[in-house]
């Protein structure tokens, strides 16, 4: 089976004062079709950076990142902008729906800018919110809706484009224990029924526990979930 999202010896280092900051080195990574996998590891470990560097959204220094198939660290800003509107969804830990769009409109958008019609795009939008559960709250704005349900909007969004791949960084981290559970279990519902690959960042070891692997980020490399008791 093809890797959906493939990193090969992916190094990423900020430049510090005169120095280097050296987040990631020698990293490798391979996220097949209709994997969910779960990336840990403690705060300032470099989470957000992989995932940013995995969603097109930033450069590595050195290595390579392929997205479905697709060698996509030389390309144009243009041609990454389109793997990302076309393959990539990502869920962020705060929703960012925007707030004077109802929940249809803010899965709308991102289909028209994908080059949807309107009509075409409120059809995929409805049948996703509603299988998130919220088929009664599709003219709610975010402000009517609960944390719970905002998040399963941004979900949606995520999901409009019909991606490859779904990057999620801590997306039940802002909602309480009882509604993190509801989303989560949502978020890979839907997942696991479209067959995407989805690398989802997290604190919590009992989500993660569920998911089909668990990559510990430390000092800069990845570490299997079987080898972290050794």
């Amino acid at each position: 089976m093809n890797s959906a999202l493939r990193l090969e010896n992916v190094t990423r280092r900020y430049q510090q004062g005169e120095g280097h900051l050296e987040v990631f080195s020698g990293l490798n990574l391979d996220l097949k079709p209709g994997e969910v996998v779960a990336l840990v590891g403690q705060s300032g470990s470099g989470k957000s950076s992989l995932l940013h560097m995995a969603g097109l959204l930033e450069a590595p220094t050195s290595g390579e990142i392929y997205v479905d198939g697709v060698a996509a660290t030389t390309l144009s800003d243009a041609a990454r902008t389109c793997i990302r509107c076309h393959r990539i969804g990502f869920v962020y830990q705060a929703h960012h729906l925007l707030p004077e769009f109802d929940a249809l409109e803010n899965v709308i958008m991102p289909q028209m800018i994908a080059g949807k019609s309107k009509a075409e795009a409120a059809v995929e939008a409805e049948r996703l919110l509603t299988v998130l559960g919220l088929k009664a709250r599709l003219t709610h704005r975010p402000a009517q809706l609960s944390g719970g349900e905002q998040q399963r909007v941004a979900i949606a969004r995520a999901l409009a484009n019909n991606p490859k791949i779904l990057l999620a960084d801590e997306p039940t981290g802002n909602l309480d224990p009882r509604t993190s559970g509801g989303v989560f279990d949502a978020l890979i519902q839907i997942t696991r029924e479209q067959g995407l690959a989805a690398m989802i960042a997290t604190h919590n070891f009992e989500l993660a526990a569920r998911m089909d692997r668990v990559l510990l980020l430390h000092q800069g490399k990845l570490v299997a979930g079987t080898d972290l008791a050794r």
